[in-house]
């Protein structure tokens, strides 16, 4: 087997790490079938390969509000822009798609004087920039974080979805949770002692901590890998409108579908909004046609191939 591929226990790793990225190798070895050796030494080949866990807030639970930010660039200024939207701390993801002129990139909005000033001012100001369309995130039905490319590829059954947008008041952090979030952002499976000597508090702390955002689901655990490395060359965003008495049922229908990244109910001229991972165009084809055609409610469809990502997994801290 040519030493740089990755086989069905790679695949099997990623997998098990969605489902829990802080998952010791003594379980991941059990549930693997193979011994801690060997899971060590694959997550360590990983990890030379791009593989990263990611410790990020959810927004819904820490009162954050997120936007889906769509622009329309002047040609050539795409990556300019782009790359000035990454460099904020507020965007968790920044793709070009559409021919290069066009822009998505997801806004954690902090507060709404955060938000105004950069789509009152600073992109109005901006020449490149065409058009602005800003979508409010409403309901999302999978892909709660900044994880918006197929990091739910697998072969087997889908992993439990996430559904925010639960009326659970925001839960209230310290400076301790602060600190953990910042250290999670770099390595999501750091370990207690590295947590621990990083924040200034005693394991123990750091665990009960760390226990608690996760019992109140306000930290999520993400995968970032390149799905390009698995065969998956066709991402694509769609942009869907779908007659309200079928909305929720649209929306939990393509939050099974393995293809599907991220989907989730905004607000605009389309009322949801989807990212799909494909090898292939047929894929893409024969996903429409068998998956998504069938599904109730449907009005208008678009799809969008992502060309770049500019930033991903790059989570707005509270």
């Amino acid at each position: 087997m040519d030493s740089d591929a990755l086989d069905d226990l790679d695949q099997r790793l990623i997998q098990a790490l969605q489902l829990d990225g802080r998952a010791p190798f003594s379980r991941l070895s059990r549930q693997l079938d193979t011994s801690e050796r060997t899971v060590a030494r694959r997550w360590l080949r990983l990890r030379q390969r791009g593989l990263r866990i990611i410790g990020q807030p959810v927004p819904d639970r820490l009162g954050l509000v997120r936007w889906l930010l769509r622009l329309t660039c002047t040609p050539h200024a795409s990556r300019t822009v782009a790359d000035a939207l990454a460099r904020r701390p507020d965007t968790s993801w920044v793709t070009i798609a559409s021919g290069g002129t066009e822009l998505y990139c997801a806004l954690t909005a902090r507060s709404s004087d955060e938000r105004d000033a950069l789509l009152l001012d600073k992109l109005p100001r901006t020449p490149q920039v065409l058009s602005i369309g800003a979508h409010c995130m409403l309901r999302i039905f999978v892909g709660g974080t900044g994880t918006w490319h197929a990091t739910r590829f697998r072969t087997g059954p889908p992993a439990e979805t996430v559904e925010s947008g639960t009326s659970a008041p925001p839960l209230t952090l310290d400076a301790t949770d602060r600190a953990l979030f910042t250290e999670l952002a770099r390595d999501g499976r750091a370990t207690l002692p590295e947590l621990s000597t990083a924040v200034g508090r005693s394991p123990s702390s750091v665990r009960r901590h760390l226990d608690r955002l996760r019992a109140e689901g306000a930290l999520d655990l993400s995968v970032d890998f390149d799905p390009r490395l698995l065969g998956y060359h066709m991402s694509t965003l769609f942009w869907l409108r779908v007659a309200p008495a079928h909305l929720r049922t649209v929306g939990e229908t393509l939050a099974t579908h393995s293809a599907i990244a991220f989907a989730a109910a905004t607000t605009g001229a389309t009322n949801l909004v989807a990212s799909g991972i494909f090898r292939t165009p047929a894929d893409l084809y024969d996903y429409l046609d068998r998956c998504v055609g069938p599904l109730p409610g449907i009005q208008v469809l678009e799809t969008a191939p992502t060309l770049r990502e500019v930033k991903r997994l790059a989570p707005a801290l509270p």
